[in-house]
Formats: C-alpha cells, structure tokens, sequence
C-alpha cells in the first residue's frame, strides 16, 4: 500500500497561503465517524502519489504528530487546482472502513490500435472516458485497459459489458452503453456539401410583404398630399 506522510495543520482561513508558500498543500481528512483534521501535504510528495494513486487507490497517512501516531487508510476524495498554473491548491482525503463496499471512478485506459482507423481512414470515438466501480477497499482497481484492436470495422463497438475486470469488482453503468465506436470517413459528396457557403436570400413571401408595405406608405403619402390641397 502507498504512504504518505503528513502533518498536523493549525494553519487556517487566510493563514492556508502561508502554507502553499511553504511548498506544502492544506488537506482534509474526513470519514463516518471520524473527527476531521487539518493537515498539510508536502507538494512533491503528494504530486508523486497522486500521479501513481490517481483517486481509486489505498493510501496510508502517517503524521508526526504525538497524539496522532494512528495510521489511517484514506483515498483521494477530491483536489483542488490553481486555474492558472495546475499546481494543487487543496486536498481532500476520505478515510474509509475496510468492510464497506465503496463506489468510485476509475479511467479506462484505450490501448492497441484498431484496423477501421489505421487501414480505413476511420475516427475513433471514445463516448466513456471513466466509470464507476463498486468494490470492496482491498479489491479496488486504479483502472480498466480497453483494448481498440477488436474495431475492425465501422459496424463494431465496445461496450461497457465488454471490459474486463475481476469478479470482485462490479460497475454500475449500463451493460449496453457504447464505450468506444470508429465512424466511417466523409465522402467526397459530404465534403463538397461542407464547402458550400451558403447564402442569405429573403422568402419569396417576405420580399412581397416588403413590396406591399411599401405601396401601403406610398398610398398614405398621397391621400395626405391630396387632402393638403383641399384646404389649401
């Protein structure tokens, strides 16, 4: 199992900038039953294991702190990242009970090379990037290798009961919903139809509206000149 250590945090509010400063990153711990804790993670660190861990992956915290020497098994609930530079700016981590069946997400990874794109011409699709597992803590996978060399075709699909996992893991999508699919080249006919700029031309409807509209102005302008001169 992965470790990691941390570190007791009483830094807090405002205070967490320091913290970054530091070259650390502000966490949480969490979990039923558990008191939550304030805790800093060296960047680095944390950077190595989430890179390897991802969010479907046992970790062990070890802090420094003497009256909190007990090792707690977590996963990465969720991070927070700096919009501008991608650097992680807040962590959450889930402690979990090792007899309690937990949904999480995992990546499907695509790999091989399908014929219907290389020899074909065609496009893949990838309509499911990651899916949700339920599992036991000690059965959790990190991901789900999908392999495209089965596409031969444009007629073929891999589907969600397609994947190949172990009986101790379950997912909770569809069986039926399409994973991965490859689309047929654009003929030259719908090439030629993307070209063609169209242009805007009134309806033959709305250019007599306008025609008529405009006799209606013109009849109003000569009852108003005919009736100027009465008075006159």
């Amino acid at each position: 199992m992965l470790e990691l250590s941390v570190k007791i945090r009483s830094q807090l509010g405002r205070q967490t900038d320091k913290v970054r400063k530091q070259g650390f990153i502000p966490a949480v711990l969490y979990g039923q039953k558990v008191k939550n804790l304030n805790l800093s993670v060296n960047i680095n660190d944390f950077e190595k294991i989430y890179q390897e861990a991802g969010e479907s992956t046992l970790i062990k915290l070890k802090t420094d702190d003497v009256h909190e020497k007990k090792e707690r098994v977590v996963l990465i609930h969720s991070v927070d990242r700096d919009a501008v530079t991608d650097r992680f700016t807040h962590i959450d981590f889930n402690q979990i009970k090792m007899d309690q069946v937990i949904i999480v997400e995992v990546p499907l990874i695509f790999i091989g090379e399908s014929d219907a794109v290389k020899s074909q011409g065609g496009t893949l699709i990838k309509s499911i990037q990651d899916v949700e597992i339920e599992a036991l803590p000690q059965n959790l996978i990190h991901e789900i290798k999908v392999d495209i060399s089965t596409l031969e075709t444009f007629d073929d699909n891999i589907y969600i009961k397609d994947l190949k996992i172990p009986e101790t893991v379950k997912l909770t999508a569809d069986p039926e919903e399409v994973i991965v699919s490859v689309i047929p080249p654009r003929t030259e006919e719908e090439l030629g139809e993307l070209e063609v700029t169209p242009t805007e031309e009134l309806p033959v409807e709305d250019v007599e509206v306008e025609k008529k509209g405009k006799d209606k102005v013109e009849v109003e302008e000569e009852q108003s000149k005919g009736e100027d001169e009465q008075k006159e």
